[in-house]
């Protein structure tokens, strides 16, 4: 009676053994760190470690060390106070092009790096990172809007077969110019039509405008639409900067909106926030457009006209180039995007269309086999100003490059690629964000805060200060109450929690102050299982069965009582998971870790010592403390 067969006590050690090994990273602290990038289309001379390591000398700044590697240097201190300090002087140094950011560098070392064993990652307020106050540039989703029904309207009369002169652009509306009052009236009621329907679908606005040769209808967006336009700008912009955050690989990051243009942005224990922004503000995108081989790109350039359909643009070695207005295809339609390298080992693009795309880009491509097509990169830049009265202007940028042109070899489809990319870093940068999805309208950063490792390490200490209180009452209280059994019982619980950290730190979640939480709630639910079970031996020996008989009714009946109630809090982490956000999640996740390991410690790593020291003996009496 009470003796385990040799496999149980083989995986005992064996899980006991993993979760050693995968928790021993969290002993290694991280060190504050510069990390030192350079900016698109330059690269490292060789010589900024000698830079850096003069500039610090005269600053009188201590450094641990500097790590280098193919495209960031970093540079670790001992403490935050040098970190901070080197800012400045490394700045200096360096010049315009390197791109510094505060960081947090781990120190694991190597051997446990190679064994996949890496420390847990840790939220914002426990490791620190970078808060972002982002509004929405909604001038530009309505601008959006409108160059879209510039194009919608004149498709929808020649569908009609209504006959009109052209629809230009007049600031914040359209003018459709029509020959006379009866081909106008006559498109009037088709639009009201198409677009009026009733008061909810009130779309656009339709009035008679004066011209001097002719009629014409000007059309604004009406208050319904551009607060519509608003709201799915700002729900768009949510989800697209939620998915370059994942591209970014930050975990638990907190997107959310607030008020009606802006989103709050959070990004824990970032390794480059200046990256960071760089991706998250971007509004990149793409267009394919047909090359005019015809007309001399120089001679419009020089000349300023350019001709009929056509749009001018330049190439990125500085050479003018002719394009048909017509675009064959954007990057709307792109539903994955991969960095890669082409035949000859150069980075590229590989990109997937949906099935809408697909499809138009196979039938334009088709019919004009044999001739160039170019692609267009087109980005928002936000630029700021101080003016002298302390006030912030703002200034969007649309800037456009043709990175590719190559000839249509044959019909193109769902997969292709582009070429023509500096670096791999460049090629990764644009699939990242072709990937998560273009940006409804630009965003800009109001508001920007760095939150230092400083209150990062007052919250850990102050989380652990809380775990280690606790965990040691409740050791005294179990080894004065019950002897022997209560001493095994402990043993366990220190188990249960390197196993807890051991699995976070394998899954790579993120830690925060309410996973602490659940942490603490974790270690009273542990020792509660085995005062369940050590009750029931008691209750078994007062009833005059033999202890070992009390050993082996108790775990059994004492085991229905435990799983109930794990099983209905496991339950209770599962719909907080699915229901919460952040700090809620990271509270669920180790409830519910805290509950699986500890079942298998309290239950069956407690029942193994147990067994190892009291199984297969004759014993008289108990170490369970109350006289038994």
């Amino acid at each position: 009676m009470n003796r385990y067969p040799l496999w149980k006590y083989l995986l005992i050690i064996a899980v006991t053994a993993i979760g050693l090994l995968y928790a021993l990273p969290n002993l290694y602290p991280s060190d504050p760190s510069l990390q030192i990038t350079i900016e698109d289309r330059h690269k490292f001379n060789g010589k900024e470690l000698e830079t850096i390591q003069a500039a610090l000398s005269v600053a009188k700044i201590p450094v641990k060390k500097i790590d280098s590697a193919e495209e960031k240097l970093m540079v670790r201190f001992a403490n935050t106070d040098d970190q901070f300090a080197s800012v400045d002087p490394i700045k200096a140094a360096l010049g315009k092009h390197y791109i510094t950011a505060l960081t947090l560098a781990p120190t694991t070392p190597s051997w446990l790096r190679s064994l996949k064993a890496l420390p847990m990652y840790l939220g914002l307020d426990l490791r620190g990172g970078v808060h972002f106050l982002m509004e929405v540039d909604m001038n530009t989703a309505i601008d959006k809007s409108l160059e879209r029904y510039r194009a919608e309207l004149g498709g929808f009369l020649r569908g009609k077969d209504l006959s009109y002169q052209g629809v230009i652009r007049d600031d914040n509306s359209l003018i459709i110019k029509f020959k006379d009052g009866t081909l106008r009236a006559n498109a009037l009621k088709a639009l009201n039509r198409e677009y009026n329907l009733n008061e909810v679908n009130n779309m656009l606005d339709f009035k008679d405008t004066p011209r001097k040769k002719g009629v014409a209808l000007k059309v604004t967006l009406t208050e319904a639409n551009m607060n519509q336009t608003k709201r799915f700008a700002l729900k768009q912009n949510i989800t697209t900067l939620r998915n370059r955050v994942n591209e970014l690989g930050v975990s638990e990051p907190i997107i959310q909106q607030q008020g009606l243009e802006r989103i709050v942005v959070e990004l824990p224990g970032v390794q480059d926030p200046t990256a960071a922004k760089k991706i998250l503000g971007a509004t990149a995108t793409l267009e394919f457009r047909l090359v005019d081989e015809e007309n001399d790109p120089y001679q419009a350039q020089s000349s300023r006209r350019t001709p009929l359909g056509d749009k001018l643009f330049m190439e990125r070695n500085g050479n003018p180039i002719l394009l048909k207005r017509n675009v064959i295809l954007t990057g709307d339609y792109i539903m994955g995007a991969k960095a890669s390298f082409d035949e000859n080992q150069r980075p590229s693009v590989s990109i997937t269309l949906d099935g809408k795309g697909a499809s138009m880009f196979g039938r334009v491509t088709g019919k004009n086999v044999k001739k160039l097509m170019a692609v267009v990169f087109i980005e928002h830049k936000t630029e700021f100003k101080k003016l002298a009265d302390g006030t912030i202007t703002k200034k969007t940028k649309k800037t456009q490059e043709v990175i590719n042109v190559a000839r249509i070899q044959t019909q193109l489809n769902k997969n292709f690629q582009i070429t023509g990319l500096d670096s791999t870093k460049e090629s990764n940068g644009l699939a990242i964000l072709l990937r998560a999805g273009a940006l409804a309208a630009p965003v800009y950063i109001v508001e920007e805060r760095t939150i230092g490792p400083s209150l990062g390490a007052d919250n850990i200490r102050d989380g652990r200060n809380a775990v280690i209180i606790g965990f040691i009452f409740v050791l005294i209280f179990m080894a004065y109450y019950y002897r022997v059994f209560g001493l095994v019982a402990n043993i366990a619980l220190t188990l249960n929690l390197v196993l807890i950290v051991a699995i976070l730190s394998m899954l790579q979640a993120t830690l925060t102050l309410p996973g602490i939480a659940g942490i603490v709630l974790t270690v009273g639910m542990a020792v509660d299982a085995n005062v369940l079970i050590y009750e029931r031996i008691k209750e078994e020996l007062r009833s005059g069965v033999t202890p070992q008989a009390a050993i082996q009714s108790g775990y059994e009946k004492a085991f229905s009582t435990i799983a109930d109630a794990n099983i209905t809090t496991l339950i209770a982490a599962i719909v907080l998971y699915g229901m919460g956000t952040g700090p809620i999640k990271g509270f669920a996740i180790t409830l519910a870790i805290g509950i699986i390991s500890s079942m298998f410690t309290a239950i069956m790593g407690t029942r193994a010592v147990i067994n190892l020291i009291y199984g297969n003996r004759r014993i008289k009496k108990l170490q369970i403390g109350g006289g038994l």
